[in-house]
């Protein structure tokens, strides 16, 4: 089915014309000299009030965006897409289809991601109507038909992807690369609401979380994965800062055998690394003492 447009004209000039047939009918029916009106008198104003009553069913009224599509006796006639008052084919259904943006919220969606997690994952679909024909004949119900795809397209890309990663290698998750999920979500709906003449504007990830079963467990592991990544970035300041004073030192002429450059490196590690505050010790001895 491909959409065409439907024949029309200003609906005004129809609206004169009926009203001049009305007119002219009575006009004739009562022009008569005698009590009772001639036979085609009264045949006249038949055919002028049925061409009157058949442009009163061509008429139609388009609103903006807002398109009808015309059938006439079971077939497509086309589709009248410009607002405002015509006349159409005659003794016509004209189906009313918007052609506004809409939104789709989907529902919270409970699904395992690639790694068997349970999630909850949720999308807004941006869509509208962009060919009318196939969206009154290709599907039973365009609106029924694009929230059933959403949702089996979600589920579909949640299953493709982690929740999160947790290894070095670097990899698209859905937690960390929501523009690309979304841009992917996006090309797949597409594809499968080509047939129902529905344009897909935009998709957006609305909701992502784990099931609650092991939302808590996922917490902790998120947390260990933090403690040890801030760690890390703790000992390779210190070592840095170690190497910078052990430097300085040389640099100023003071020479440290092994055994204090040991003590040195052990004193500054434990007071940078450790996470309280460190308590100064007055040594009054020496190291060998």
């Amino acid at each position: 089915m491909k959409e065409k447009k439907a024949w029309k004209l200003n609906g005004f000039i129809a609206l004169l014309a009926m009203i001049a047939l009305i007119i002219g009918g009575i006009f004739v029916l009562s022009s008569g000299n005698s009590d009772e009106p001639h036979p085609a008198a009264i045949l006249a104003f038949v055919v002028m009030m049925l061409a009157a009553f058949t442009l009163l069913t061509s008429l139609v009224v388009v609103h903006p965006n807002q398109a009808r599509v015309v059938v006439f006796f079971g077939r497509y006639a086309g589709t009248i897409h410009e607002s405002g008052f015509w006349m159409t084919i005659p003794f016509s259904s004209r189906k009313k289809i918007s052609l506004r943006v809409r939104n789709f919220n989907s529902q919270r969606l409970k699904v395992n991601d690639a790694e068997g997690n349970p999630i909850e994952i949720g999308a807004v679909v941006v869509f509208r109507v962009v060919d009318t024909a196939r969206a009154s004949f290709d599907v039973d119900n365009y609106e029924e038909f694009v929230e059933i795809q959403s949702e089996t397209a979600i589920r579909h890309i949640a299953t493709q992807y982690a929740y999160d990663t947790f290894s070095e290698e670097p990899g698209v998750s859905l937690r960390s690369n929501t523009d690309e999920i979304a841009e992917q979500l996006m090309r797949e709906l597409q594809a499968r609401l080509e047939v129902a003449g529905v344009q897909i504007l935009e998709t957006r990830l609305s909701h992502l979380a784990y099931a609650p079963e092991i939302a808590s467990a996922m917490l902790q592991r998120q947390q260990a994965m933090a403690i040890v990544a801030s760690r890390q970035k703790v000992v390779e300041g210190a070592v840095g800062m170690v190497e910078m004073a052990l430097r300085k030192l040389v640099e100023n002429g003071i020479e440290l055998d092994d055994e204090r450059r040991a003590a040195m490196v052990n004193n500054l590690m434990v007071a940078i690394v450790s996470d309280r505050s460190a308590t100064p010790v007055i040594n009054t001895g020496t190291l060998y003492s």
